[in-house]
Parts: structure tokens; sequence; C-alpha cells
């Protein structure tokens, strides 16, 4: 009878030990793996252990006078002279060896509570021992030699569950009566009940260990699969994200991966699709689809195993599912690195694919601060350049001396203005940004002395609110754009110049206008002035470009400059950047405090 007994336990804790895997699914399990577990994931551990204890209730065997009943399964409340052999234990005492004292004591709380409901003329005695099996198990938690991190020797937790199946059998003896039907219970069930159990805490400690190690291994291999790509990706990602340099990134990914195609996105358009449907599937489309949308706006890996969520509007498309992963600079998102994959391919491992975005999107970073970096230092040296550039100093020390002799009153006045102005230009290559007011106290010194020089052939007009004089920009902002539309702009015309600025804010949107009636600008070269430097007889448009850029690096997409002219007839330039309230104020000035 032991035998046979023995033989159905086993059985019946393979079905409890089948649970290991799905423990293995949550996050609270991996928390407590790792060492990392607190409050919370230790509670959820307490429940998903105290309901694998009722399921081995469950699955006990009913033993009676009449003999044992085989083959079914615990279904209701037990009768008065019943008790039952079951897998129990398992779970309460694995939750002590993972999780210590507290989270075996709980386990055992929830798995004996249920046992003293169930019935029978051991549910006293039962129901404690599950609660001490939890408590012991668990302060032996550190005490027993370990493997590794996860948890003790598959020994040492078999002895541990065996020793705890000895004690639930002394409690029967002493609880549990009458006195003559509990031992002759404990003389069929002790010796099984211990093997069995012991067996399957060693299993469940076996399988859940193997599960986490494979994974570990393969999380290790999608890391060093990742960093390989990245590493080969750096030449043509430090250039930042463009069509070329995402072409080129993609088909090194596509070539190194199991994805069947590969395409890279920015915030708007498609910037390269590498592989399967690359004929209709082409650069500078749209995005369109829905689950690239969430994965922009949400900021989080989005898996479509559903070719209609790819949303291609080609029959023929081979694609049928997509892992879509953003890609960040800082915080901002700024486009998606999407693998797809057909009907005879698996999908990518989500590992590789986090940890592919995780380097591409720490190169984009990179890349961003070297522009930033360059731009600065241009910035920097035609600032140093404006503060000894002949023509200037010489036309207005000349303008001056003349005035000196006339109205030494406004010679002084405009002397004081240059002195400031070259004393801004120098601060302004030492600080990422300044406020609007002083940047347009720098316009105003810059103008006033250039209007010492042109008298009454140069009107300058303000419409300023005074709410967004604290904003703050980048320096250098407006003076450069004044400086193209009096050096360019109003070069040789022969009617008086007029340069009109004006600053208000819509929406937690800042708007500048610097305006000008001079010659404009012929409309094929509007839209390249702001992308890339344009040589030219009248310049090379490095001002407009250089803002421009620095504005998008510092605020995002959504600022930056636009222009509006007509030949003849002038010149508008826009600029756009946030308006930040007065608390993120104090939360950048409290970051950057922090920072230092």
């Amino acid at each position: 009878m032991p035998t046979n007994l023995s033989i159905v336990m086993i059985e019946r804790i393979g079905l409890i030990v089948g649970l290991a895997y799905l423990a293995t699914r949550s996050r609270a399990f991996r928390f407590q793996a790792t060492g990392q577990a607190r409050w919370p994931e230790r509670l959820q551990l307490i429940l998903i252990f105290g309901l694998f204890g009722i399921f081995g209730t469950y699955t006990g065997v009913v033993v009676n006078p009449g003999g044992v009943s085989w083959g079914a399964l615990v279904s209701g409340p037990l009768q008065p002279e019943d008790a039952i052999a079951n897998s129990r234990a398992v779970s309460v005492i694995v939750a002590g060896l993972l999780g210590g004292p507290w989270v075996g004591l709980g386990a055992g709380l929830v798995a004996g509570v249920h046992r003293l409901f169930v019935g029978g003329f051991t549910a006293l005695a039962c129901g404690l021992a599950t609660a001490l099996e939890g408590l012991l198990s668990g302060w032996l938690w550190k005490r027993l030699p370990r493997s590794d991190s996860f948890g003790p020797h598959a020994g040492w937790s078999f002895l541990v569950a065996a020793l705890m199946e000895v004690l639930q059998m002394v409690l029967i003896l002493l609880v549990a009566r009458p006195f003559s039907a509990a031992l002759d219970l404990v003389r069929l069930i002790a010796l099984p009940m211990a093997l069995a159990n012991g067996l399957g805490v060693a299993l469940f400690l076996v399988v859940t260990r193997g599960i986490m190690t494979s994974e570990a291994a393969k999380e290790g291999d999608a890391a060093r699969k990742a960093l390989l790509i990245a590493t080969r990706t750096l030449p043509f990602l430090r250039r930042g994200l463009t069509m070329e340099s995402a072409e080129a990134a993609a088909r090194v990914i596509h070539k190194e991966t199991c994805a069947t195609a590969v395409a890279i996105t920015d915030e708007r358009q498609i910037l390269a699709h590498v592989g399967l449907g690359e004929d209709h599937h082409r650069p500078g489309v749209p995005v369109l689809t829905k689950v690239t949308r969430m994965a922009l706006q949400q900021g989080r890996l989005i898996v479509a195993e559903d070719r209609a969520q790819i949303e291609c509007r080609d029959p023929s498309c081979p694609l049928q599912g997509v892992v879509v992963v953003p890609l960040r600079e800082d915080e901002r998102v700024v486009g998606t690195l999407k693998l797809y994959f057909d009907h005879t391919s698996a999908l990518p491992p989500l590992e590789l694919a986090e940890g592919l975005g995780y380097h591409v999107s720490t190169q984009l970073a990179v890349a961003r601060a070297s522009e930033q970096s360059a731009l600065l230092a241009k910035a920097e040296i035609r600032a140093l350049q404006a503060q000894i550039q002949p023509h200037f100093l010489f036309n207005a020390l000349n303008t001056i001396m003349a005035l000196i002799r006339r109205d030494p009153d406004r010679a002084r006045d405009v002397l004081g203005h240059l002195a400031d102005f070259l004393r801004r230009n120098l601060q302004s290559t030492q600080v990422e940004t300044i406020t609007l007011g002083q940047e347009l106290e720098h316009v105003r010194d810059y103008l006033t002395v250039e209007q010492a020089r042109f008298s009454d052939h140069l009107s300058v007009t303000y419409d300023v609110e005074e709410a967004l004089l604290p904003a703050r920009i980048p320096p250098l902002t407006l003076q450069p754009l004044v400086e193209n539309a009096l050096v360019h702009g109003l070069k040789a015309v022969r009617h008086p110049g007029r340069i009109h600025i004006s600053a208000s804010a819509r929406d937690g949107v800042g708007i500048v206008t610097v305006a000008d009636n001079g010659r404009g600008i012929p409309t094929e070269r509007i839209g390249e002035l702001l992308e890339r430097p344009v040589q030219s007889q009248a310049g090379t448009g490095l001002a407009l470009h250089n803002v421009h850029q620095r504005l998008r690096g510092l605020f995002g997409a959504g600022a930056g400059l636009t222009l509006d002219s007509s030949e003849g007839e002038g010149t508008t330039v826009y600029v756009r950047f946030p308006v930040q309230t007065s608390a993120e104020e104090e939360d950048d000035a409290d970051t950057r405090t922090g920072s230092r």
C-alpha cells in the first residue's frame, strides 16, 4: 500500500512541478530570484504559492479507514473520518526556501487556513503544520548551502522537505483524534509523503533554476549580439538619424538578425526599409501604422503578430508581424526600429529587440551631443569673430569718431552700446541658455551701433509681450538673424530699411519674428537654408542653419525657424520655442543644481 501511494503521490506532484514554469513568468518571482523583491513583490509571491498550496490540497489522495480513494481528486469537504495525502507542502516549503520566513509563513497561512475548511479529522493538525513548514523553511532560507543566488542545493531542499513532513506527522499524532486513527494514518502516509514532497521540492527548484539559467543565457546572447550590431552600426549612426545613416544601419541589423525585414523611422516618416517588402515600403512615406504611432507616443516596445496591424495596403505584402522599438535621444522619443517577420520566420527575440533599441538610442544621443557641441563651437567662433570683425569695428569706431565732434552725448551712448555688445558676445559662449530679455538687449546694442551708422536710412521697431521676457532660449539666437537682415536683406536697397521685432506666446509656445523690407530670398533656397549651410555670393547661410539646429537640439522637433520671404519685398523669420512654466523652470534649476 505505501509503495502504491508513493507512486500516485509522485504523479500528482508532477502537476505542481508543472506550475513552476508559470511561477517563473511572474515579475515578483524574477525579482525574488535576483534579490530585488520588496514587499509588493513578496505579497504577490505569498498569494501565488498559497494558491499553489491550495491546488496541492485538491490534487491529494483521500485516505480513510476504508482504504485509499485511488485516482479521485478532492472535490469538496471531507467526512470526519477522512484525511488527505497531498502535495500542499511543496509550494509552501519552496516559498520559504526562496522568499524567506515571511513569504513562507504567508503562503503557509493561505494554504493552511484553506485546509482547515476542507475538514477531516486531521484538518487542524495539517493546517498548523502547513504554516509551520513555511515558517521553518523560511528560517533556513539563508542558512543552507546554496549552489547559486537562486536557492539551496537540490539535495538539501529534499532533506528539508522530508523533515517538514516528519514535523507534520508529529503534529498529526499530537493533535488529531482519535489517536488510533492518527497512528494508522501516519503509518500509511508518512513515508510516501516524505518521499514525494521531498522529491517535489527538489524538482521544483531544479526546474525553475534551469528555466532561469536558460533565459539568463538567452538574454546574455541577445545582449552580446546587440552590442556587436551596435558596434557595426556606430560609424553610420554617429552622423545622426538621416535617411543615409538609417539605411546603412538597417542593412547591418538585417544581416545580423533573424528579422525578415528591418525598418527605421523618425517621428514623421520611414527613413529606411531593408528586406522583404522594400519594393513598396519606401523611405519618405509618412508613418501611418497604429503600432508605430503607439510606440512613438507611449515610448514602449509594441508587438504586432497580426498582418492586419501592419496596415500595409499592398495585398501581396509578405510581412506578417512586427516588433516596434522606440528610439530615444535622452528622454525624448525620436523614432522607431522595426523588426518584421513573415510566416516562415519566428518572432525576433524581444531581448534582442530591446537591446538594439537601447544601443541605437545611446548612439543617437551621442551623435546629438556631438552635433550640439560642434554647433556650439561654431557659435563660439562666430561670436569671437564678431568681437574683432574688422569691418564692423572699423565702421563703428569711425561712426563714434564722427559723432564726437558734433554730438558727444550720442557718441558716448553709442560707445556704451558697442562695449555692451562685445561683452555680451563674450558671455554668450559660456552658458547654454539666456532669457529672451537678455537676447533682446544684445540685439538692441547691435542695432543702436548700426543705426548710428545709417542714421535715417534704418528704422527699428519692437512689439514684445513683457510676460515672455523671462523665457529661455539659446544665446545668439536673435542677434544673428538681425545681422542677416541688415547685412544681406537690406544691403544695397534704395529705400529706407525697416526691421521689426515682435514676440508673443500662444498655448505654451513662444514666437519671435524678425522682419525686414529688404531684397528677400529666392524661393528655391528657403528650404535649403535651414537644413544645411548653402554657398552663395551673399554668404553661406551658416547663421540660419546654426540657430535652427541649436533650437531643435535643445527643445525638440517642434522648435526652430520658419522663413517667409518674397523677392523684392522682404523676409520674415519666425522663431518657435516652448515656454516653460515657473514650476518647470524651478525643476530644471533643481536638476542642474543637483547635477553639480
